[in-house]
C-alpha cells in the first residue's frame, strides 16, 4: 500500500499496536499523527520517525482533547483519511462484586466514549472531502464474557456496535468503517491480564501472543481495496486466512 499524501489519526499511540501502526502507515508514506497521554513516548517515536509525524498529548476520554488533536492535524496536513482507535485499558481487572464504580466507568470513557469522540471529530472532515476510512480495535471480548473483565467486555460489545453503526449511516457517504480483532497481542496489557491471574487468557504464555506489528500490517492491508470486503464488519486476525491475505504466514 502507498499511503504518500495521506494522513493517519493514531489513538494510544505510545506503545504496542499503536506504536507499531505509526511505523507502519509511516513506512508506507504516510502523515501520522501519534494520540495518547504519555507525551514523551509519542514525542520520541514522531521523533524517530521524522517530518511526517507529528505527536499529540491527548485523552481519548475527553471530547475537547481529541477535537483539539484533530483539529491541529488537519491544520499541519490539510486532511484526515485514516482514523485507528486503539487507545484502550483493562485494569482495573476484578468481579463484578468487588469493581469500583468509579475505576469501571473510566475504563468505559476510554475504550468505548473515546472511539465515539474520536469518530465524532474526524468525521466532518472526512465527509467534507468524500470519504475515509475509520478502522477500530475489537477483540473477541466483544462476544463472550470473561470472569474479571466486565468492564472491557462490555466496551469492546458497544465498539463492535458502533462500527456497524458508523457502517450503516455513513457507508453511502465514502466512509469505511471496519473493526478489528487481532487476538492476543505481546503488548503492556497482557502482562497486566497474566499479572491478574483471573480467566484462562491469564493462563497464556507469552509466546502464545503475536507480535503488535502483525495487527500494524492488518490496518495498513484494511485501507487497501481487499478491506472493502469486510466494510462494516470486525476481521479476525486469529483466522489463518486472513494472515495469508495479510502476508503475515505463507
Amino acid at each position: 500500500m502507498d499511503m504518500t499524501g495521506k494522513t493517519v489519526v493514531i489513538t494510544g499511540a505510545s506503545r504496542g499496536i499503536g506504536a507499531a501502526a505509526a511505523r507502519e502507515f509511516a513506512a508506507a508514506g504516510a502523515n501520522v499523527a501519534l494520540l495518547a497521554r504519555s507525551s514523551d513516548a509519542i514525542s520520541e517515536i514522531a521523533g524517530e520517525i521524522g517530518d511526517n509525524a507529528l505527536a499529540f498529548e491527548c485523552d481519548v476520554a475527553s471530547f475537547e482533547s481529541t477535537q483539539a488533536a484533530v483539529d491541529e492535524t488537519l491544520s499541519r496536513f490539510g486532511s484526515v483519511d485514516v482514523l485507528i482507535n486503539n487507545a484502550g485499558v483493562i485494569e482495573p481487572i476484578s468481579r463484578l462484586a468487588d469493581s469500583e464504580p468509579d475505576d469501571w466507568s473510566k475504563v468505559i470513557d476510554i475504550n468505548l466514549k473515546g472511539v465515539y469522540y474520536g469518530m465524532r471529530a474526524v468525521l466532518p472532515a472526512m465527509l467534507k472531502r468524500g470519504g475515509g476510512s475509520v478502522l477500530t480495535i475489537s477483540s473477541g471480548a466483544a462476544h463472550g464474557a470473561l470472569e474479571g473483565w466486565s468492564h472491557y467486555c462490555t466496551s469492546k460489545a458497544g465498539v463492535h456496535m458502533l462500527t456497524k453503526a458508523l457502517h450503516k449511516e455513513e457507508a453511502g457517504h465514502g466512509i469505511r468503517a471496519i473493526g478489528l480483532s487481532p487476538g492476543t497481542v505481546a503488548t503492556e496489557m497482557q502482562r497486566e491480564i497474566k499479572s491478574s491471574g483471573v480467566n484462562p487468557v491469564a493462563q497464556l504464555d507469552w509466546s502464545d501472543h503475536i507480535p503488535p506489528e502483525w495487527p500494524a500490517k492488518c490496518l495498513l492491508w484494511l485501507c487497501g481495496p481487499d478491506g472493502d470486503a469486510w466494510l462494516g464488519q470486525e476481521v479476525s486476525l486469529r483466522d489463518e486466512d486472513v494472515r495469508r491475505a495479510v502476508g503475515l504466514i505463507a
